[in-house]
């Protein structure tokens, strides 16, 4: 049996490695010293974030970068901590833990675990499908949320300034309330560091800014004596590998009662990794499987949880490095954890000079390109423009749903946005399902087509044509009755359904045409159906209490000239 590459490397552990050749290995070498210059400043940054100490980032990222090679089906996708989960780890942990700084690190370990759990399980039974039924503005207001309130809880480091509790907005009227108390040292080491991430990523992008801020910062701490001057820096990271196995001082229940939680986190990690690795697998012309990418991420958790990690997930802008430095397989990611391991090892006494400020200035550089305006103003732009009655509702539901789940995440948090954003998501998809686009047809040549779409063709004053470019069920049955009914004036006498666009009718939507018939009936016009694909006819004859059909026609035509003969 002929198989692809991609179903052939769907059977193996380390699948992007099957035939692999030698031209390959000096373009994953660079890109692999390349991703570390970025991931070791982001990983402590990122473990920040999640309220653990910085050098867990790198715990973290050892196994998980190991063990996706190992399960994962992108050559391209770099997984370790990212702003978004670390963000949701610290929204769920931080209730369960309160000010125990031990019991908080080993639940956010727990939390790495569940979500590995999950993510197996949910691979093994093929659900990847699942991360469909987000869609794409409604993810995009989540992030948007997500990364304004990671920003705004960094600003308070930036400005050396008391960090208010609360949502966005009480977050922000702190730092507002407390600019009196800025320190102008820590200040400007905070927007000198961030003025050379964002300056070098937008002139200079081949070098990793990232880690120059890093290195500028820890020398300016060495050299001016900083840290006595109150910039707050980094402090004390332990050096050497972290231990494996389950974290301590944990029992049976905090894993139970994670594994909701996990659910959120796995959800919005595959889903920010799953678009990496489709966007760089479209790219260099392979495919990915939604399936393996959840087993990926859940192996990348579960190892990271046992190594005393935090939660982790692909990262888009590390892919996008990767990508950029020219990575051909996974092996780039495995060099990335090699170096890693040199940094545990050997370098974190350089970065125990890095000032607070800088690590601030990091996570706001790596987050602040998620806060996508052009987006929300796009999607704001289909909500304000004039549309037509038909497709108005449908459009600009998409903007609904990005400004609720942002305004959840802004008001409420993570987590409960989240929730929205996922009930957002299905209300969603059930308003679509429900609202379907009802055309007016008018003929062009031997076609029928949207009269909308084209105002120049002419249509028949005593004839209506309509299409239905959905299947006919319950959700939609009485919507489409109410638009067709609409489209009728006094001047029609016959309405013919082109049914081609409509794959399937269930009998609610049978007994609504029947009702149709007889409603317009007594308006004297005639309900005809047109192009059915063979479930209609039977459909609606037993759906008929009289037992007299809608008239079916092989053709609109067909239905047209019976009228013009009966005429």
């Amino acid at each position: 049996m002929n198989t692809t590459r991609n179903e052939r490397e769907s059977w193996f552990l380390f699948g992007s490695l099957q035939d692999y050749r030698a031209k390959w290995i000096r373009p994953d070498v660079i890109a692999g010293l390349t991703v570390w210059a970025v991931l070791v400043p982001e990983a402590l940054a990122y473990a920040t974030i999640a309220g653990v100490p910085p050098v867990v980032g790198l715990y973290a990222a050892i196994p998980s970068l190991i063990l996706y090679a190992a399960v994962g089906s992108s050559r391209h996708l770099v997984v370790g901590p990212m702003s978004a989960t670390a963000a949701l780890s610290a929204a769920i942990i931080a209730p369960l833990a309160g000010a125990d700084g031990g019991r908080y690190v080993a639940l956010s370990a727990v939390l790495a675990i569940a979500t590995g759990i999950v993510g197996l399980l949910a691979g093994l039974i093929r659900l990847g499908f699942i991360a469909s039924f987000i869609s794409e503005p409604v993810l995009k207001g989540f992030i948007v949320g997500l990364a304004l309130t990671i920003i705004i809880g960094q600003v308070p480091k930036l400005f050396g300034v008391h960090k208010s509790e609360g949502n966005f907005f009480e977050q922000a009227w702190g730092v507002v309330t407390h600019l009196g108390d800025t320190d102008w040292r820590t200040l400007v080491v905070g927007l000198l560091s961030l003025a050379v991430v964002l300056g070098l990523k937008r002139w200079v992008p081949l070098i990793p800014g990232s880690l120059l801020a890093v290195l500028l910062g820890i020398a300016a701490v060495s050299v001016f004596g900083l840290d006595d001057k109150g910039v707050e820096i980094v402090g004390h990271i332990d050096s050497g590998l972290p231990s494996v196995g389950l974290p301590g001082g944990v029992g049976f229940d905090d894993y139970v009662g994670l594994l909701g939680p996990a659910v959120g986190v796995l959800l919005i990690g595959f889903a920010e990794g799953l678009g990496a690795a489709k966007t760089y697998a479209v790219k260099a012309g392979y495919e990915v499987d939604a399936n393996r990418e959840l087993m990926g991420m859940g192996a990348a958790n579960l190892g990271a949880g046992f190594m005393s990690g935090m939660v982790v997930n692909g990262s888009l802008s590390k892919t996008a490095v990767n990508g950029g430095a020219g990575a051909k397989t996974q092996v780039s990611g495995l060099v990335v954890a090699a170096l890693t391991v040199v940094t545990l090892l050997f370098l974190t006494g350089l970065f125990e000079n890095l000032p607070e400020a800088t690590l601030a200035a990091v996570v706001i550089a790596a987050v602040v390109e998620l806060v996508d305006v052009s987006s929300m103003k796009r999607l704001y732009g289909v909500w304000t423009q004039r549309l037509g009655s038909i497709y108005g509702p449908a459009a600009r539901a998409d903007f609904a749903g990005a400004f609720a789940a942002m305004m959840g995440v802004l008001l409420f948090d993570t987590l409960p946005g989240l929730v929205i954003g996922i009930g957002v998501s299905m209300l969603l998809l059930l308003y679509r399902a429900s609202r379907p686009h009802v055309a007016a047809l008018a003929k062009e040549g031997s076609l029928w087509v949207d009269a909308e779409r084209h105002p120049d063709l002419s249509t028949r004053p005593d004839v209506v044509v309509v299409r239905v470019e959905a299947g006919l069920f319950f959700a939609n049955a009485d919507h489409v009755k109410e638009c067709i009914e609409h489209l009728c004036t006094d001047a029609t006498r016959v309405v013919v359904l082109d049914a081609e666009t409509s794959p399937f009718v269930d009998v609610s939507a049978a007994q609504m045409l029947v009702q149709l018939r007889d409603v317009l009936g007594r308006r004297g016009i005639e309900l005809r159906i047109a192009r059915d694909i063979g479930q209609f006819r039977d459909t609606l004859t037993k759906a008929s209490s009289d037992g007299r059909a809608v008239g079916v026609y092989p053709t609109v035509g067909e239905a047209l000239a019976e009228r013009d003969s009966d005429a």
